[in-house]
């Protein structure tokens, strides 16, 4: 057996007793989630941006904000990280939402007029150019009249 196939063989049985203690190290713990990985995501870009600027408060929030992902990651009470977790990912998902749909009602602009029910508030559109009509709300189902 040549010196290199004893290194990688040291090495293989190096990393695989690491990653057994790493495994044993991070057992009942709470782990990484999408907000702790959100939060490193948004730690390097402040850390990044305090670099470019030489504004210094961003690059200790970026330090917080590491520090609070790997006590979330590190933490044994799964039940409230959990929760966290859901309310975070909640808000995310219905702000991506609206994003898309300002999107889409860009694009359509020129085809569709957009407006708001008096009632609910919903979002409703109709085509551009079709005149006078009564319009019923899909979401409260007020009935009032409109001019596209």
């Amino acid at each position: 057996m040549s010196f290199w196939d004893q290194v990688k063989q040291k090495l293989a049985v190096f990393f695989s007793k690491a990653g057994s203690a790493m495994q044993r190290f991070m057992y009942g713990r709470h782990g990484a989630d999408q907000l702790s990985l959100h939060l490193l995501v948004l730690g390097i870009a402040l850390y990044l941006m305090a670099m470019l600027t030489g504004f210094f408060p961003l690059a200790l929030i970026s330090v917080g904000l590491y520090i609070y992902s790997a006590f979330r990651m590190l933490s044994k009470n799964h039940l409230k990280r959990t929760n966290e977790n859901t309310k975070y990912l909640s808000a995310y998902y219905k702000t991506k939402q609206k994003g898309q749909q300002s999107v889409m009602r860009f694009k359509n602009r020129k085809e569709y007029k957009y407006f708001r029910c008096p009632e609910c508030h919903a979002i409703l559109r109709m085509k551009r150019g079709s005149g006078m009509m009564h319009v019923t709300c899909g979401k409260c189902k007020h009935q009032f009249d409109k001019k596209a």
